[in-house]
C-alpha cells in the first residue's frame, strides 16, 4: 500500500511542478509584456556584465542585438526593430574558494527587459520595457511596475544613444 501511495503522490506531484514551471512565461506587466515575449532569453549572448554596490548583472542580448552591436548600434545608428535585451540581476556574495576577493551571483533578484518596435512602442522611444522580480522561497516571477514603457524614464539619459545603456564588452 506504500508504494502506490507514493506512486499516487508523484503522479499527482510531477504534472504539478511542470506546471508550475510552465506557468512562469504566463506572467504579465500589467497592461504590457509577458516573459514568454522573451522565451529563450537565458541562451542569449552576454553583451557586458554590471556590477553595483548591491549586486552582479548579466546584460544579454538576441542575435539581432548582437548584430546591431557588432555593426556599431548604437553609437552609430538606430537599434533595429526585433532587437531584445534582458538584464539580470542576483545578490552577490564572496567566493570562499577563491585564491583573491571575488563577487558571485547569490540569489537572482529581477529580470528586466526591453524590445525594440519602433510602431508598436512609439510614445517610448520604440521600446517596450517590462521587469519582473524574482521570489526564490516560491520559485516564481512576480510583475514590476504596469505599461510597457514603465523603463522609459530612466532610458530617456541616453536618448543619443537610441535609449540603451550599456557598451558591448569586447571580446
Amino acid at each position: 500500500m506504500t508504494a502506490s501511495v507514493i506512486v499516487a503522490a508523484c503522479t499527482f506531484i510531477v504534472p504539478l511542478a511542470i506546471a508550475a514551471a510552465q506557468d512562469r512565461l504566463s506572467v504579465k506587466v500589467p497592461n504590457s509584456l509577458a516573459l514568454s515575449e522573451f522565451k529563450g532569453y537565458d541562451t542569449w549572448q552576454t553583451i557586458a556584465p554590471s556590477q553595483t554596490d548591491e549586486g552582479l548583472k548579466a546584460i544579454l542580448g538576441n542575435s539581432v542585438m548582437i548584430n546591431a552591436y557588432k555593426a556599431g548600434i548604437p553609437d552609430k545608428g538606430t537599434v533595429p526593430d526585433g532587437a531584445m535585451i534582458a538584464k539580470l540581476e542576483w545578490s552577490k556574495k564572496s567566493d570562499d574558494a577563491s585564491p583573491y576577493a571575488v563577487s558571485v551571483p547569490d540569489k537572482l533578484k529581477t529580470a528586466s527587459f526591453m524590445i525594440k518596435d519602433a510602431k508598436k512602442f512609439a510614445d517610448s522611444g520604440g521600446w517596450g520595457y517590462a521587469q519582473f522580480a524574482y521570489d526564490s522561497a516560491s520559485d516564481t516571477f512576480k510583475p514590476s511596475g504596469t505599461g510597457a514603457g514603465c523603463g522609459y524614464a530612466c532610458h530617456t539619459r541616453v536618448k543619443a544613444r537610441d535609449f540603451v545603456f550599456t557598451h558591448f564588452a569586447r571580446r
